[in-house]
């Protein structure tokens, strides 16, 4: 049996209606559910956005994860006036749902520490991968740096709300899978 319920152990109709859900819970929870921090600069957005990715991720595996990821935050970047932003948001992000969903299907061991190694993880790629977005952006080594707070916050705070509950939903989803 696949250890996440992703595409590949669902018809692809609901497939598709799991991966729609997420991009469209991942934009609203980023457009709704924010805070823009006053430091240096652009100084960053923190959101709730990581929430419904990590769930995908964690829940439904790599492709749900990154597609959550990548088109979810992609379309609020496009929508909201960072339009700049949206195709490195889209390979940002849907990099950290893919790689948090690949740790959290491929390794072995204790649920809630594995979910733990994907969030770290995609927590370096989002702090990684922002910071030389905005180098390239700004043309400054300097000023990425004011950014990396609220990118640890967002992702930490994202990881504390979902590593505890993503063994419980696979579990409840896998019943109600089987029962279908």
């Amino acid at each position: 049996m696949n250890s996440a319920y992703s595409p590949i152990g669902t018809t692809k109709t609901r497939a598709i209606v799991i991966n729609a859900l997420f991009i469209a819970l991942t934009l609203v929870a980023t457009m709704f559910i924010n805070i823009r921090l006053p430091i240096m600069g652009n100084g960053g957005l923190i959101h709730l956005g990581n929430v419904p990715l990590f769930i995908a991720a964690l829940v439904y595996g790599k492709k749900s994860g990154a597609i959550a990821g990548a088109f979810g935050m992609g379309f609020f970047d496009l929508i909201s006036g960072w339009a700049l932003w949206a195709p490195f948001t889209f390979i940002i992000v849907g990099a950290m749902g893919f790689l948090a969903g690949l740790i959290s299907e491929k390794v072995p061991g204790k649920r809630v520490l594995v979910n733990t190694l994907a969030v770290a993880t995609a927590l370096i790629i989002k702090v990684v991968g922002y910071y030389f977005t905005e180098v390239i952006l700004y043309g400054n080594w300097i000023q990425p740096f004011g950014s990396i707070p609220g990118n640890i916050m967002q992702v930490v705070i994202a990881g504390i709300i979902v590593v505890p509950l993503a063994g419980r939903f696979k579990k409840r989803i896998g019943q109600t899978t089987n029962r279908n």
